[in-house]
């Protein structure tokens, strides 16, 4: 199973999640990699920080970010049971070749206005993407919430009949998620049963359930 997360837009927590994600299924005893499609690199600096602090190594992090993607993440798909792509901004042909590589699109948005939360670009390209592969699964995932906020109900709400879908777990605005950045840990390292480290267990859950729908005959 390969999942994608993607959004042309910046700062919407695609790394985060991708990581956290990871984790999540990894600590489930499932071979996990991470293909770091982003150039800026983050989620191998964040590997390397793991490494200086002397902590396990959780799963595999791999840079990939050009758009031979979707001829290479395949191939690692081989020797893992969940490859993750942590998506780039606003690089078109590395976000369609991801797009042509996953089986599964996560599309990572802030609680906001409809204009603010996708754009008609990124939409355009999972529509191009779908004629050549009509089985593409894609899902809006609500992240960086505030804490009980109208703003995140109502875009729960807008998205609730739209195509794509929105997941019904979201993620919170939370410290520890930018501690993890920094440390090189995962939330559930920090606060293994604090709120971070629940709404990742749930949202991780949700997907995983996902896939077993889509391997159902």
């Amino acid at each position: 199973m390969i999942v994608a997360l993607l959004n042309q837009k910046g700062g919407v927590g695609k790394t985060t999640l991708a990581l956290h994600l990871a984790g999540a299924w990894a600590s489930r005893g499932q071979r996990v990699t991470l293909i770091d499609a982003d150039p800026q690199g983050s989620a191998l600096d964040w590997s390397q920080q793991r490494s200086r602090e002397g902590l396990p190594r959780l799963f595999g992090v791999v840079g990939l970010a050009r758009d031979t993607l979707h001829r290479e993440a395949p191939e690692l798909a081989r020797d893992a049971d969940m490859v993750v792509i942590d998506g780039p901004p606003r690089v078109a042909g590395l976000m369609r070749s991801a797009l042509l590589a996953a089986d599964l699109v996560l599309i990572p948005v802030q609680p906001s206005p409809l204009d603010g939360w996708a754009s008609a670009e990124m939409l355009a390209l999972l529509s191009e993407a779908r004629i050549y592969r009509p089985e593409l699964v894609a899902r809006f995932v609500l992240n960086r919430c505030g804490a009980r906020t109208v703003l995140a109900r109502e875009t729960a709400e807008t998205l609730a009949d739209h195509d794509p879908p929105v997941l019904v777990s979201t993620v919170g605005q939370r410290v520890a998620f930018a501690m993890s950045a920094q440390s090189g840990r995962l939330v559930g390292e920090l606060d293994e049963g604090g709120p971070a480290a629940r709404e990742i267990i749930a949202l991780s859950a949700e997907i995983a359930g996902l896939a077993g729908s889509r391997s159902t005959p």
